[in-house]
């Protein structure tokens, strides 16, 4: 059995990932694109754990969008590996803003493959333009918020 990987953070939320052939490149490891769609998943299913699923979002017309993204690619990770991919909430205004935290670890030999942090602002899905959080988010960042 393997054993829980090292945490940049306590209680990440995570996903467990096995790199397909369709996910590589030529270069024969996961494509850097990879990492931004399982950071991208692993954040709509954070959010529905936190009781905020898109249809809610939808519903009170607000969402959080990207604004910064900030990936260091650190070791390669190839067809076969299996990843565990953890996430944290690690800063939130309460108003506008958030910021999510990233880890990627290969299980096999407990190595971090990739950090990265992206920051967000909630945005009105009318117009497009940004919006303060409803409190639906409020509380549930907060909550989750390791800040």
């Amino acid at each position: 059995m393997t054993s829980e990987p090292l945490w940049d953070l306590p209680t990440p939320f995570v996903k467990d990932i096995t790199v397909s052939p369709a996910m590589t490149d030529r270069l024969g490891h996961a494509n850097n694109v990879q990492y931004l769609q399982w950071m991208e998943s692993i954040s709509w299913d954070h959010l529905g754990a936190l009781s905020l699923p898109w249809e809610l979002q939808y519903s009170l017309q607000r969402a959080m969008v990207i604004r910064r993204t900030e990936i260091d690619y650190l070791l390669a990770a190839y067809e076969g590996d299996v990843l565990r991919l953890g996430t944290w909430l690690i800063e939130t205004d309460g108003k506008l803003r958030s910021a999510r935290q990233f880890q990627l670890i290969r299980l096999a030999d407990q190595r971090t493959l990739m950090r990265a942090t992206c920051q967000h602002v909630c945005i009105n899905l009318r117009n497009g333009k940004p919006a303060r959080m409803p409190a639906e988010f409020v509380q549930a960042f907060a909550q989750a918020s390791l800040a």
